[in-house]
């Protein structure tokens, strides 16, 4: 499994040095933006990567060109290969008429990393040396994995993050209750388990609405690229970045909770992009798709097929409803007359489908009748 380790550098007049390569990485990144726009106005194709690369090279020894060269090859491969992998991607949806954009310019100071894949960068201990320079970092916790990738990226809070990329088998969190529960995600009440526990997540976004509007009245008022306005700007970020922080805390927490309690977990496979047309922020706030990437990993996760009926199905006799709408908190089967609620019957059924998928014996079904 590959893992992302996160290491904060020291705040020193070095980082300067950082800023300036992902500055030029960025103008490396718009020259090949470029190219690719004019070949393909010219041709009707994409330019190969190979070629690219060859074109920069020799750019390099030019004088006008010679600053490129404080960018790692290896980090000019990667961009090379981020937008070939784009460019493909693109050319491949509209021979399938998927509507999409091809990559587009890049603000320089929007700009915000470059990557190392096999060289170019030596760690020792909590010390990185990157292009001669040597650069501390807060080692949280210990690189027990074989490098991948590393990742330098600056924040829009002004702090420098290296993103440590590793292979390592990862040990999931194995409850020994041999439990499986079903998992309905909600919008009045956020997770609707089988065992009738009701989990309500804090909004975050919308506990600091306010605060987050008074900062940008105060940023709306300054002069554009002032010291005042940076100043405000980082405020807004920092403050953006708290409500990030606080919802994937309290994500990895609740995950762990439920990887000690339930051996499995099956949930439906949502459509979270149609959900979001409909509910916009609320969908954004509650962040369904960060929270079931963090089960993934942290649990043993069944997905159900997104339509199969586990509102409407009755959880005692099968009978299915067709005239449920989105309205009936609750309903009464025909058939057998039992009143459901109705997170908690398709929480239910969730559970039962998750548990035939798995086929496994001695599974018990988290499930209070």
């Amino acid at each position: 499994m590959i893992l992302t380790y996160k290491y904060k550098l020291y705040k020193t007049k070095r980082l300067r040095k950082i800023d300036e390569v992902i500055n030029i990485a960025g103008i490396i990144y718009n020259h090949c933006i470029a190219l690719h726009k004019r070949y393909y106005k010219l041709y009707g194709k994409y330019l190969n990567k190979y070629q690219l690369q060859k074109h920069l090279t020799k750019l390099k020894k030019l004088p006008k060109y010679q600053y490129y060269k404080k960018v790692p090859s290896q980090a000019i491969q990667d961009i090379i290969d981020r937008i070939d992998k784009a460019f493909k991607l693109f050319f491949r949806n509209k021979k399938k008429k998927i509507k999409s954009s091809p990559p587009s310019f890049k603000k320089v100071s929007k700009y915000k990393s470059y990557t190392f894949k096999q060289a170019g960068y030596k760690i020792e201990n909590n010390i990185i040396w990157l292009n001669g320079y040597k650069f501390k970092f807060w080692l949280s916790r210990p690189i027990d994995g074989k490098i991948k990738t590393i990742t330098i990226k600056r924040d829009n809070v002004g702090d420098y993050v290296i993103l440590v990329a590793i292979e390592k088998e990862y040990q999931k969190i194995n409850a020994s209750s041999g439990k499986i529960v079903g998992i309905d995600f909600g919008l009045k009440t956020f997770l609707t388990l089988s065992d009738k526990t009701q989990i309500q997540a804090p909004r975050h976004y919308l506990k600091y609405l306010n605060n987050l509007k008074q900062l940008q009245k105060k940023l709306s008022k300054k002069i554009k690229n002032s010291n005042n306005y940076k100043l405000a700007k980082k405020q807004l970020a920092r403050l953006y970045q708290k409500v990030v922080n606080s919802r994937r805390d309290f994500f990895h927490k609740l995950a762990n909770e439920l990887a000690k309690k339930y051996q499995y977990i099956a949930i439906e496979d949502l459509n979270i992009k149609a959900m979001q047309k409909r509910w916009g922020k609320k969908i954004n706030d509650y962040a369904f798709s960060e929270f079931v990437s963090i089960l993934e990993y942290k649990t043993n996760l069944i997905k159900i097929d997104r339509y199969y009926p586990s509102t409407k199905t009755c959880n005692v006799c099968g009978y299915v409803n067709e005239n449920l709408n989105l309205n009936d908190r609750s309903w009464i089967c025909p058939e057998c007359n039992t009143k459901h609620d109705r997170d908690i019957n398709a929480s239910i059924n969730i559970c039962r489908v998750g548990a035939s998928t798995l086929g496994c014996e001695g599974i018990r079904l988290a499930i209070c009748q």
